[in-house]
């Protein structure tokens, strides 16, 4: 039944591009009302799909003025470590090296690799450790920092840190497949940027 519903609708719909951009708009775009009005004039009795902008909040459009802080919001699968927190800088572990954010960075999206992650506001620094994820840096001064896992760095044990980076290399050492080789290789990688980011 959506199959036929969706194929109606395509069929009457004139062809209305979605935006694609990284910064939600200010106002439900007009291919998504569109979409609804259609939707509830060939189906009525069936409630309209959620599109994906119902689950974001509506963000500010890109101000003319760089803004004198940066937005951030650090998202787990669990929880919401930060949520539009202001700071003056982040400096996040990219695959490609560390990366820097101000206010008025431009929109860029980094895979995270793992290692720190520090929130810097005025003369303070807050430091996490990210074990993998994405940034998305978007041009209105928002960064929206999804990881896998992240855990301030104070939290973490250093004892407990060692001994799992032994018990990898030796896993590693051991491996006779390579999905234990491949298993063991990730242990080793986050175990030593945890090493790192507690001992260097």
């Amino acid at each position: 039944m959506y199959r036929q519903a969706t194929a109606r609708l395509l069929r009457s719909a004139k062809s209305k591009a979605f935006s694609t951009s990284a910064e939600v708009p200010a106002e439900t775009p007009a291919g998504v009302a569109t979409f609804l009005e259609k939707w509830k004039k060939n189906v009525p009795n069936i409630d309209p799909p959620n599109t994906s902008s119902s689950y974001m909040k509506l963000r500010p459009p890109t101000p003319s003025t760089i803004p004198s802080k940066l937005t951030i919001n650090l998202a787990l699968p669990y929880s919401t470590s930060l949520s539009t927190k202001e700071v003056d800088m982040i400096i996040v572990p990219a695959t490609t090296g560390q990366m820097g954010v101000l206010p008025g960075h431009v929109a860029t999206i980094a895979e995270l690799k793992p290692g720190v992650m520090s929130v810097h506001e005025g003369n303070d620094v807050s430091k996490y450790f990210i074990s993998s994820g994405f940034a998305f840096i978007h041009a209105n001064s928002y960064a929206d920092i999804i990881a896998v896992e992240a855990v301030p760095v104070e939290q973490i044990d250093l004892a407990a840190v060692q001994k799992g980076l032994a018990e990898f290399t030796q896993k590693l050492n051991s491996a006779s497949t390579d999905l234990e080789k491949a298993e063991a290789q990730v242990g080793v990688d986050v175990h030593s940027a945890l090493n790192a980011a507690l001992t260097g």
